[in-house]
């Protein structure tokens, strides 16, 4: 094996080794719900169906079908395994450290900066967000695409292959139909046309060089096209931030990248949009601005400068803020290809200083491995946050202020861990920052309920009610909580309205059957309970609710433990994590089917995920357990449970 693919593969392996704790982390609730988890389409793996939506869909505010196809192909093969889905970006991210260097090598013939490049490229913690979050495939894959563009350019470049530019061009599509992002990639060639490629001369040679990548032009159009269609109906607006905002952020983001890049502390998965100081943005435009002019400078002399520049703005463009989608300052995952381009300068300068002083030359290798190291250091311990949604945005909320959304997705995470007193505090707080984001209040009263407290959260419920009185899940929510309440005739007018809104929802049918249950009309409470598992099949919330009421009620005429032992065996499957209160009910559904050895065994994996994720169910469970062991079933009646929150 000849040296540059050794190197190539030595810089892939250590990529993968530095990596591997990934294997072992789970989903996140942020965007991963989009993407996989809460995807019945993707999840349902590589199907017709599948491939006509991927093709078709808006969802999650872009068109990237083979991103889609890319999760689909995970679910077919691995199902909700997380560890599996991580390490496929893992392993894309090696691929794409390789591919770096070798397109660098081939570009420039200098292997020892093309190595430092693709090595601070592959550890360096700014791009731990890019790998390690699921919904983040679509950087990898894209990026993947991107560097066969550049390597196929290249080979066209240097040896005149006219098949090589059209294979380039296809390698460029399929970039494009994994993340939008990569529009700006026509002008990256363009770069490269001055350097190294040295196919610009004069000005008369840049006619031919604009004429051959109109392809990639066309592309870029219709790109942006597309994005612009998808994301018109969605969060991208350039009118709910003034121009002049948007400008100023984006000046300060773009100082802020650089600077983690020197220095990368502090990372978050989420960075509020806020206003910044003037101070902030002149620091930042004089920066900027000083930077370009020394690239101007020495673009005749140091031309990989100028390159490496305009490699980092022109890749930071489409994401830099002029048209703001949602409302993040910035993003890590934002800087996965632009960085490219400051990495060269870094590793090309370092080059030319040890050419132009001898003396450097002996102590780089230890520098850069000492830089290289300290990356690896950080990047470990960045990783480690993304090991699940309650640490990560743990962190983000040590590193960021007024992080609202930090605050929504912890009490989502706490609200799954069934700590609903944690997870009401997170919401309230997330609230409290964003009191525009009203259906928080659904949020906050899903944990009144299941703190026993119906009337305050009946209260949350009509509050929001009154900003948007078309939201079916909280008609539902109000229902369940008048049900409770005793106010039946007020439930069935809310059921009603749920009903009329979304007749696929399963909530309302799950109250009226609680309300029948208090009236001792098992057929019909029994018939609900049905119709609210045919009208959402695939959602284990749903499932685990039915299944517990099947298992456990005391009126032996709604008992079916055979169907209850389904529907828990059901929502085990789809829960995109192992859930202690499923495992609770599959031991409450063994149990009354008179199996208590997999009830015992259900309960004692209720009793390890409950304590390990700080439950305060787990001495109810152990309450179970030992009911199990004495070849008891459990009893409860239903109709005096929370009904499934639905957020």
């Amino acid at each position: 094996m000849s040296r540059p693919r050794l190197l190539a593969l030595l810089l892939a392996l250590t990529t993968l080794v530095i990596y591997l704790p990934a294997v072992r982390h789970a989903f996140v609730t942020y965007d991963d719900g989009d993407y996989v988890t809460e995807n019945r389409m993707v999840q349902n793996g590589l199907t017709f169906a599948g491939l006509q939506w991927a093709f078709t869909t808006g969802h999650a505010q872009n068109w990237h079908p083979l991103t889609w196809l890319s999760h689909m192909a995970d679910c077919q093969f691995f199902g909700m395994n997380a560890g599996a889905h991580h390490a496929i970006s893992v392993l894309f991210h090696a691929a794409n450290t390789a591919l770096l260097f070798l397109f660098l090598l081939r570009l420039t013939q200098k292997i020892w900066p093309a190595a430092l490049v693709a090595a601070l490229f592959a550890w360096h913690p700014l791009h731990v967000e890019s790998v390690a979050w699921i919904a983040e495939r679509k950087d990898v894959l894209s990026t993947f695409f991107a560097l066969l563009t550049l390597l196929s350019y290249t080979d066209y470049a240097r040896n005149k292959s006219g098949g090589k530019l059209w294979l380039a061009v296809l390698f460029f599509a399929l970039g494009l139909m994994s993340k939008p992002m990569l529009v700006t990639l026509p002008f990256v060639l363009l770069l490269l046309d001055y350097w190294p490629l040295q196919r610009f001369c004069s000005v008369r040679d840049w006619r031919p060089l604009l004429v051959e990548k109109i392809p990639f032009f066309l592309l870029t159009l219709a790109a942006c096209i597309v994005t612009l269609l998808v994301q018109r109906a969605t969060e991208a607006s350039l009118h709910e931030y003034p121009l002049w905002f948007r400008c100023e952020n984006s000046a300060v983001a773009t100082a802020k990248y650089l600077l983690k890049m020197a220095w990368p502390d502090n990372l978050a998965v989420f960075y509020p949009l806020t206003t910044v100081s003037a101070a902030a943005v002149v620091g930042s435009i004089l920066t900027l601005a000083a930077i370009s002019v020394a690239a101007w400078i020495w673009r005749k002399d140091r031309p990989y400068f100028i390159i490496g520049w305009l490699w980092f703005l022109g890749t930071l463009v489409p994401v830099i803020g002029l048209v703001q989608v949602g409302s993040a300052a910035m993003a890590d995952r934002y800087a996965y290809i632009p960085s490219v381009g400051i990495f060269i300068i870094i590793a090309f300068g370092l080059e030319e200083l040890a050419g132009k002083i001898p003396r450097i030359r002996s102590w780089l290798p230890a520098g850069a491995a000492v830089v290289l190291i300290a990356c690896v250091v950080v990047t470990e311990r960045q990783l480690a946050y993304w090991q699940d949604t309650e640490t990560l945005f743990k962190h983000a909320l040590a590193v960021t202020k007024d992080n609202y959304l930090a605050y929504d997705n912890l009490g989502l995470a706490l609200e799954r861990q069934s700590r609903p007193t944690e997870a009401l505090a997170a919401y309230r707080e997330s609230l409290r920052l964003d009191p525009s984001h009203r259906s928080l209040q659904l949020c906050i009263g899903n944990m009144l309920e299941k703190m026993g407290q119906p009337g305050p959260a009946l209260a949350e419920y009509q509050l929001c009610l009154a900003q948007d009185p078309q939201i079916a899940a909280l008609h539902g929510a109000a229902a369940g909580a008048l049900a409770t309440l005793g106010k039946q005739d007020e439930a069935r007018a809310e059921i009603f309205q749920a009903e009329q809104l979304d007749p696929k929802y399963a909530l309302p049918h799950i109250v009226a059957g609680k309300i029948f249950l208090t009236q001792n009309q098992t057929s019909n409470a029994v018939a609900e309970l049905w119709a609210a598992v045919r009208a959402e099949p695939y959602n284990p919330e749903v499932l685990t609710t039915v299944a517990r009421c099947l298992a456990a009620d005391p009126d032996a005429a709604v008992r079916d433990g055979r169907n209850a032992v389904v529907f828990a065996m059901k929502a085990n499957e789809l829960a995109y994590e192992h859930n202690a209160a499923v495992f609770d009910v599959l031991g409450m559904a063994f149990a009354e089917t008179g199996d208590f050895t997999n009830a015992v065994a259900s309960a004692e994996n209720a009793i390890e995920l409950g304590t390990e994720a700080k439950m305060a169910d787990v001495p109810a469970f152990q309450n179970r357990l030992e009911l199990y062991r004495k070849q008891q079933p459990w009893r409860e009646a239903f109709a005096a449970t929370n009904a499934p929150a639905q957020n």
